[in-house]
């Protein structure tokens, strides 16, 4: 879980979690779609399969304000801008028009900059707050296309040094002198490309391009080498039409009408990726249509015919002893396996997981562990314990006073006083409970190896303190099997070493017992936990998270920040309070406790050195069961 300090700081970036969730329902609420997800990529673009849009990193490494004008004018320029008011049907006719052309990828790339200039105008005119956002970017984009036109003309890119050209012409001036000796008839592709600030529409602007094209085709012969737009590329037939099933007749198929826009292409996707997320569809079915079979594939029985194979069921009727031991242990694992589906987040669609009880191993060792560190710990719980009865006792004790019924006081002199006095008081009713539950989770992953024992210690505390105190708690480990993690399938199984059914029950030894495995999927395991605190009566819930670095697992890298991040929020939105321990061997770097303030907000502590765990542990506990005793 710990992350490597890579060979040049630029691979070790990270994102800030918060601002990309703030651009991400900004998005939603300009396109009008809560399905929408954000992600960051080399150039700005749309993933109508997967629901999403991409800020680009374009506006990394500069100063924050431009940093955040720059992802802002994207989010605008892709969902207010391009999501509704973008032709597919045009852009996909246009592409099938020059699919063939030498300047291909030039043409393409000059609709999307049009488009671009066009729709920039457009939302500006529809929103007027946005015009901050996309002042900083035309000059930032101008500043990057002036420094790239002679660079791309020495190197005899003239097709990329013309999309240069001809940005500068859109964004600064018409009528700006070029900084190149052009061979082309500049002065009229100038007087072309101006018949753009007054189109309204895409197929005028695939008028400007197919004008421009036919005045360079003869010129220029090699296409662009750079590549500056990215949004068009999602955008094919496949994704602007509904999918038939292959057996399907064309008859049966209807009309496959394409959609108009973008809006239209991701609401269709995001319809049959959840109408194809059930049980009921895990066959090779995408639309079928109600209709009767032809009979051309019927096969006539034959009452003689030799029985070849037989088959077994897997109901829990069939006692009819066919099966080896080693398939009923295969049976009974994939019973005991869960999907998490998309209610866990589209992070973890893939997931299947298991909760598995953490078998007590009853050795020789751990009895001797256990005394002794039970031992070691046994004054600091002790005194621990008292400070937290003692609290209880004192809230007890208050009363509340000026009350319309009750006992009455021995101060009677509100009655004269008071016009209307309440000479009333009540006692608290007594309790010996804290109203409040715990979870634990334990990072489970390979990079806790080298500080398992002081983290079982720390554990064992947590577990001994709340069960002196009759607190329901639960505790568990959480790892995925990243040997046999897919693409389609990552297994992650949480080991579960104390249960809140189990009361104040000594699990001690299922503690020692736990042990570390691979992966770890942190916004998962919270969303888990989250689910059965939510479960509990308690009014003080809360919600604990051991580990020793950022989350890491399949395809789980870079998203993993921003998807714990979310977790968080939604546990912290639903009542529950979410507490991370940073456990390490040595002091947390700048950078670390900057990751651990995004995952977690400012819910987060590190521990000095592995002997401080324990300490730190007893710390967050004084001051959560402070906030629950009130």
């Amino acid at each position: 879980m710990v992350k490597l300090n890579r060979f040049i700081q630029f691979n070790d970036e990270t994102i800030d979690a918060n601002q990309l969730l703030l651009y991400e329902r900004l998005g939603r609420a300009l396109a009008d779609a809560p399905y929408l997800e954000l992600t960051e990529r080399k150039l700005f673009e749309l993933q109508p399969k997967e629901g999403g849009i991409s800020l680009s990193v374009f506006w990394r490494h500069r100063p924050e304000e431009i940093t955040h004008m720059g992802r802002l004018s994207d989010v605008y320029l892709m969902t207010a801008g391009f999501w509704k008011n973008f032709s597919v049907s045009d852009w996909l006719k246009f592409r099938q028009q020059y699919e063939r052309h030498h300047l291909r990828k030039f043409a393409e790339e000059l609709l999307l900059m049009l488009e671009e200039f066009r729709l920039m105008d457009l939302v500006e005119k529809q929103r007027p707050g946005t015009s901050r956002a996309f002042s900083v970017r035309r000059q930032l984009l101008l500043q990057f296309h002036y420094d790239r036109l002679v660079s791309n003309f020495k190197k005899g890119f003239y097709a990329d040094a013309l999309m240069d050209q001809l940005f500068i012409t859109l964004h600064d001036s018409m009528f700006a002198q070029s900084t190149v000796e052009w061979e082309l008839p500049i002065e009229q592709i100038h007087l072309i490309a101006s018949y753009a600030t007054d189109a309204t529409s895409t197929s005028q602007m695939m008028n400007v391009v197919d004008r421009i094209i036919f005045m360079i085709e003869e010129v220029i012969e090699q296409d662009l080498i750079h590549q500056y737009y990215a949004i068009g590329d999602s955008i094919s037939e496949e994704t602007a039409a509904f999918h038939f099933h292959d057996g399907m007749k064309e008859a049966e198929k209807g009309e496959p009408e394409v959609k108009e826009t973008i809006d239209e292409v991701f609401r269709t996707w995001h319809r049959e990726n959840e109408s194809e997320s059930g049980v009921h569809l895990e066959y090779e079915l995408e639309h079928g249509r109600a209709g009767r079979g032809d009979g051309s594939n019927v096969a006539e029985g034959n009452e003689n015919a030799e029985i070849q194979e037989t088959g077994t069921g897997e109901s829990e009727g069939n006692e009819s002893g066919q099966w080896s031991d080693e398939e009923h242990e295969q049976t009974d694992k994939k019973i005991a396996q869960k999907k998490a589906g998309k209610e866990f987040g589209k992070e973890h669609a893939h997931v299947v997981f298991e909760e598995k009880v953490v078998e007590a191993v009853s050795n020789e060792a751990n009895k001797i562990k256990l005394l002794k560190w039970r031992e070691e710990h046994k004054p600091y719980i002790r005194s621990f314990v008292e400070e937290m009865k003692k609290r209880i006792e004192m809230k007890e004790d208050a009363r509340r006073t000026g009350l319309p019924k009750g006992r009455l006081s021995p101060k009677l002199t509100t009655i004269l006083v008071d016009e209307r006095p309440r000479p009333f008081y009540r006692k608290n009713i007594p309790s010996d409970k804290l109203d409040a539950v715990f979870g634990l989770l334990v990072d489970g992953s390979a990079s806790m190896m080298d500080k398992l024992d002081e983290t079982k210690k720390a554990v064992l505390m947590f577990h001994d303190v709340l069960r002196q105190l009759a607190v329901p708690h639960e505790i568990s480990s959480y790892y995925e099997d990243a040997n046999h993690a897919t693409k389609e399938l990552q297994p992650n199984v949480f080991g579960l070493m104390h249960t809140f059914m189990e009361q104040r029950q000594d699990n001690g030894l299922s503690i020692l017992s736990f042990e570390t495995n691979e992966d770890n999927r942190d916004g998962f395991a919270i969303r888990w936990m989250t689910r059965r605190l939510l479960a509990r009566p308690e009014k003080n819930k809360f919600l604990l998270v051991f580990s020793d670095g950022e989350p890491s697992a399949f395809g789980y890298d870079r998203n993993g920040i921003l998807d714990t991040r979310e977790a968080v929020m939604e546990a912290e939105k639903q009542g529950i309070s979410v507490i991370h321990l940073f456990l390490a061997s040595e002091e947390p770097t700048d950078d670390q406790r900057a990751l651990f303030s995004m995952m977690f907000g400012n819910k987060s502590a590190a521990s000095h050195s592995v002997e401080n765990f324990t300490d730190q542990t007893l710390r967050i506990l004084r001051k959560l069961l402070a906030i629950a005793i009130g």
